[in-house]
């Protein structure tokens, strides 16, 4: 047993890790943080400085996927030149790719940032990606790309639709042969709802 990890520094980091592969195998119920300690080789002890209870682990898992997701969303808009609906396709399939990858780890982000005892910091990292959206939204109205009105009542249907066209892929209602055209459906009917009235 090594507590290498530990004082390097990177045993949050690797008990995350370790988490995350229990949740994505095992689903959340079976995390356990004696168990996550004894997978990286640390004791109970130095788990506890930085995850003293299973929900400290789960905020902690959560806010790191928010953060991945937000990254990966900011990402797809580094293209330059792009109209409305090339930054809004490129989001959603980052939104899209994300979630399909991370089935379980995105159930646990909208459980947890909905949680009275959600950190402040996950707060943040749950309005992060979504604040893209809008921004990405406010530009297509400057650029009169975007009907009027305000921005989140044009999010929520964007929004609604991608998070339901995930769930109908994750469940595995959707044949994986149709999953892209369907997207392209998808989208196709976020942007006409987007047209300008």
């Amino acid at each position: 047993m090594t507590n290498r990890p530990y004082h390097h520094g990177d045993l949050p980091s690797a008990l995350l890790a370790q988490a995350e592969q229990t949740l994505r195998d095992k689903g959340a119920d079976q995390l356990s943080l004696r168990e996550l300690a004894r997978a990286i080789g640390v004791s109970p002890a130095a788990r506890s400085r930085h995850f003293k209870t299973k929900q400290d682990l789960l905020d902690a898992l959560a806010q790191s996927g928010f953060e991945r997701l937000a990254d990966a969303v900011a990402a797809s808009q580094e293209e330059e030149g792009q109209t409305f609906a090339q930054r809004l396709d490129a989001a959603a399939r980052a939104y899209v790719s994300f979630a399909v990858d991370n089935a379980a780890l995105l159930e646990l982000m909208f459980s947890a940032k909905h949680s009275p005892e959600a950190s402040p910091a996950l707060t943040a990292a749950a309005h992060r990606w979504w604040e893209l959206f809008l921004e990405l939204i406010a530009a297509g109205q400057r650029s009169g790309e975007v009907r009027n009105g305000p921005l989140e009542r044009i999010g929520l249907p964007v929004f609604a639709a991608l998070h339901g066209y995930v769930s109908v892929v994750i469940s595995g209602m959707l044949p994986h042969n149709l999953a892209e055209h369907g997207l392209d459906d998808v989208m196709a009917s976020i942007l006409r709802g987007c047209e300008p009235r």
